[in-house]
């Protein structure tokens, strides 16, 4: 379950970021190329933070799907399936845009 040391990493950044200020939510996107479970990840984040200064603050996890661009007919396609082809004209030669995303987007502090 990588998803446990992923939430240790995050919580790093956020105290990094958040300077000793309470945080209330945190905003993450998480491409489905990624191999990671959001429920997991969501259960070992409140595991992880449970008696640390991020105790009750939620992470918000967008999940990004797999997004290709093919030079071939300049089409955009968000994938549904695991097949990697235009959308448009068929082509197999694409290029992957989006679904492999692992970020903090942004923090929610709390009010003092």
């Amino acid at each position: 379950m990588h998803e446990l040391s992923l939430c240790q990493s995050i919580a790093g950044i956020v105290r990094t970021h958040a300077a000793g200020r309470p945080v209330a939510r945190v905003h993450v996107q998480v491409g489905h190329l990624r191999q990671v479970v959001p429920d997991t990840l969501a259960w070992c984040w409140t595991w992880s933070t449970d008696g640390s200064d991020l105790a009750g603050s939620v992470l918000d996890i967008e999940e990004v799907p797999v997004a290709v661009h093919c030079p071939t007919c300049d089409a955009h396609t968000v994938l549904h399936e695991p097949a990697f082809r235009c959308g448009s004209c068929g082509s197999t030669g694409v290029r992957v845009t989006a679904g492999e995303e692992l970020l903090v987007t942004s923090l929610e502090l709390q009010e003092r």
